[in-house]
């Protein structure tokens, strides 16, 4: 990267900082509001009276959090007056809820917990309108923390997410994965941090991974389906959001935050991670954060996937100001990863290619919560991204460099009651993107404009809720230089522009069953790649072709499902149906470029996706828990009859834990059938049968929560192939490994 560049990156992110403080500044002056917060505090005890430190206590809905110490005390600083849920977790124990009064200072609060194996999904924030539990959302979700997030955490989001109902990874490589939600991927599934989208190039190639690092997440959720309309209409497969809580959005009593280690044996990879938030003053919270990992070759049963090293760092800082009327914080985050991208493809290089990523990104976020209007809270969101991704051939070579700059800003506000609607939102995005290509590449330097409104209301009319929204984007995508006569066809500006709709309906029925079913139609715009890319990709061994005619992607889709809840049992089963007109993939022509480089070129033709998925998470006796997933998806191009390629078979897992209070054991089958519904010039992968082992304690040391895993993974060291992996036909997956993972909450 050139000194310049990084100067104009350094500077970006120091004018970021200046304006967050002058705002700052500013938000000193304004009136306090009428209401007079108090500090709530309180203590965590198990069903024995003992203390229990590294418990986490929640006001629902606030932002406001807290972790118990080591005799299990906490304090909630600036709980505004009125009545409150409140929600505790603790690794080991049954999740409990606590509505607590306040008015004045309130009496001092006492939390009794009792041991479980049973680790329910917890609060939701993706897709909805509020928080609330994960069995209570209208769409079908997965909720990724605690103790199952400490024993699924790897090295990049989507392998972490694979094991969940409806997902998949498409990899090439243990650094290299993206995530697949019914068999859709890349711009069909929206990455999110903390809610901002990540403006990264993950959509454009199978070799570029997400520039997200999950080591520091405090939670992964996912949320399948196209009906995401508060982020985005081109989420046809789903969202995936890592939060992390990097703008802080209160002052914690006391100083708080994580840090995590991990080494695995099959690449030689070991990282770590911490972060803290701490209050600076009454007013303003100052959260720091760091992340480092680093990893060898990847070892299969029959022999080393050589260039898959690879080398991860992450740091990010974020304060702001925060009162009764809400807050204005923001934070800086900077992102580098290193790694290699595997060769031996026919007309790839022998040893692979270098690639070297890098993001440095702004987020401003403002939320009001004192009503005006009809409107009972006003979220603003600014966001400034800058991102490259430059790729080394074996003699030092630059081949192909992306560089993709982002500014966006996005408004919500939020209602309550209002004539029929028991809540709902109105809110707007507009954003920029300048899109840059160097190396061998001909894709010309673009500029991509997006503006989009949105509205979203809910009915509670218990038993059922009702769910509505709609949406409607605007897109323009103007290419660097209008060239009639290109190769390609005519290269020029395109605009594209459509609604997006959804509705949905839940009804919870008594003794714990609830039924579900919603109906979307949502559109996605063409990328710039998919629109005028023109050369050799030599990370992914393809010679690449564009479309500039290409129409919108339209997709309608149903989903149905049933859940069953209790103490004892979560299990949810869901039906889905996709019909996407004009669906855009990058076909192998069977032709060989100049450079002896396979021929892709983009086509748009109607597809469909249909299939099921379903988990179950049952404590059939003290302690102990069989857990399982399964999914299955078949795509097809309606106008061939013909399977779309590179779509995952039936897959899933079953496991069996025996689970106290201090200390687990974790078994589990990893379970995936033929796929012989190939595409063209694919070819079919046989089926497999993994088992894992994992096991690991909990206890408290110097008055702080410590969480120790180890997992054996592919424990006889079985010879399998993922059907979505790009290197299947030169190697299989990882061989046996041990990976450890330590954990220290204070």
């Amino acid at each position: 990267m050139s000194c310049p560049t990084n100067v104009v990156r350094a500077l970006r992110a120091r004018g970021a900082i200046v304006l967050l403080l002058f705002l700052m500044s500013l938000l000193q002056t304004l009136p306090a509001s009428g209401q007079e917060a108090v500090r709530v505090d309180g203590r965590v005890l198990n069903s024995e009276g003992a203390s229990l430190a590294g418990a986490t206590v929640r006001i629902v809905g606030s932002g406001v959090d807290a972790i118990t110490r080591g005799d299990g005390t906490f304090s909630l600083p600036r709980v505004l007056p009125g009545t409150h849920t409140l929600l505790i977790e603790r690794l080991g124990y049954a999740q409990e809820t606590q509505s607590i009064s306040v008015d004045g200072e309130p009496e001092a609060i006492t939390v009794v917990m009792n041991p479980s194996a049973l680790e329910i999904g917890g609060l939701l924030v993706t897709g909805t309108l509020s928080e609330r539990e994960a069995m209570e959302a209208l769409r079908p979700t997965s909720v990724l923390r605690g103790q199952e997030l400490q024993q699924r955490l790897k090295g990049t989001v989507a392998a972490t997410v694979a094991s969940e109902p409806g997902m998949a990874a498409a990899t090439m490589g243990p650094g290299i994965a993206q995530p697949v939600i019914r068999g859709m991927s890349g711009d069909r599934v929206l990455m999110l941090e903390d809610g901002a989208r990540v403006a990264d190039v993950s959509n454009t190639h199978a070799d570029h991974p997400t520039a997200l690092d999950p080591t520091s997440a405090r939670r992964i959720e996912v949320v399948r389906g196209p009906a995401n309309l508060l982020y985005g209409s081109n989420a046809l497969g789903g969202v995936v959001n890592v939060i992390r809580d990097e703008v802080p959005s209160s002052v914690p009593y006391h100083t708080g935050g994580s840090a995590t280690g991990q080494a695995a044996s099959v690449n030689a990879g070991y990282g770590v991670s911490g972060s803290t938030l701490v209050g600076v003053t009454e007013n303003v919270p100052l959260r720091l954060e760091g992340t480092g990992r680093a990893s060898k070759d990847l070892r299969t049963p029959v022999g080393d996937l050589v260039n898959t090293d690879a080398e991860t760092w992450s740091a990010s800082v974020g304060t702001g100001w925060v009162d009764e009327w809400g807050f204005v914080s923001g934070a800086v985050r900077t992102y580098r990863h290193d790694y290699g991208v595997p060769g031996g493809f026919a007309g790839g290089h022998t040893v692979g290619v270098r690639t070297e990523m890098e993001r440095t990104s702004s987020k401003l976020r403002a939320q009001f919560n004192e009503p005006f209007g009809p409107f009972s809270s006003l979220q603003v969101d600014g966001l400034f991204s800058d991102y490259s991704h430059t790729e080394i051939e074996t003699a030092g070579i630059v081949g192909t460099i992306f560089e993709r700059t982002l500014g966006s800003g996005d408004v919500i506000a939020r209602h309550e009651g209002w004539g029929p609607f028991s809540a709902g939102a109105i809110g707007g995005r507009m954003s920029w993107e300048d899109l840059g290509y160097r190396g061998q590449l001909s894709t010309p330097d673009s500029r991509r404009y997006t503006a989009a409104g949105f509205v979203f209301e809910e009915i509670d009319l218990k038993p059922v809720r009702l769910e509505a929204g709609l949406r409607y984007d605007w897109v323009q995508v103007d290419p660097g230089q209008e060239d009639p006569a290109a190769p390609i066809g005519h290269v020029r500006s395109r605009t594209f522009h459509a609604g997006s709709g959804s509705i949905g309906l839940l009804y919870d029925f008594a003794g714990g069953f609830t039924v579900g079913t919603s109906v979307a139609q949502a559109f996605r715009a063409p990328d710039v790649g998919e629109l005028y890319s023109e050369g050799p990709h030599l990370a992914t061994y393809s010679y690449e072709v564009g479309n500039p005619d290409l129409e919108t992607e339209v997709g309608r889709g149903v989903d149905a499902f049933v859940r069953y809840g209790s103490d004892v049992i979560r299990a949810e089963v869901t039906g889905f149906y996709n019909d996407i007109d004009g669906y855009i993939y990058a076909e192998n022509t069977g032709r060989i470029s100049r450079v002896q480089l396979p021929i892709y070129q983009h086509q748009g033709n109607d597809a469909l996706f249909t299939g099921f998925e379903g988990s179950l998470r049952w404590q059939f006796a003290d302690g102990f828990e069989l857990d399982g997933t399964g999914s299955y998806v078949r795509s097809t191009l309606t106008d061939t009859d013909q399977p779309l390629p590179l779509t995952p078979p039936l897959h899933g897992r079953v496991g069996l834990a025996y689970d106290r209070t201090t200390w687990f054991v974790h078994g589990e089958t990893e379970l995936a059938a033929e796929q012989t519904r190939v595409g063209e010039f694919e070819d079919a992968t046989p089926g497999y049968t993994v088992y894992h082992l994992a096991g690991g304690v909990r206890l408290t040391l110097g008055g702080r929560l410590n969480v120790l895993t180890l997992s054996l993974e592919n424990l006889t060291d079985e010879e399998y192939r993922n059907h979505l992996s790009r290197v299947k036909e030169i190697m299989p997956e990882a061989g046996r490994g041990l990976r450890l993972t330590y954990r220290v909450v204070f």
